[in-house]
């Protein structure tokens, strides 16, 4: 006897539950909307400007370097 998509679905999420495991389900953005990629201009040019203005959050950074193996400035 062949089960229908949905007692598939709600066997497999029983079985994810019985496991620990809970349903969460996000909105995320949508890489294929025509304005994505302007978008991720937009963000990522306020996120260099609030890091170029973190004096001590750029020194930081700069000392953690010192640390990593093989990194050169």
């Amino acid at each position: 006897m062949t089960t229908t998509v949905n007692a598939r679905v709600q066997k497999h999420r029983a079985a994810l539950r019985d496991a620990g495991l809970r349903l969460v389900q996000l909105w995320v953005p949508d890489t294929r909307r025509p304005d994505f990629p302007a978008e991720c201009r937009r963000q990522s040019r306020i996120v260099a400007q609030a890091d170029f203005s973190d004096i001590e959050t750029q020194t930081l950074l700069e000392e953690a370097l010192h640390d990593v193996e093989g990194w050169t400035e």
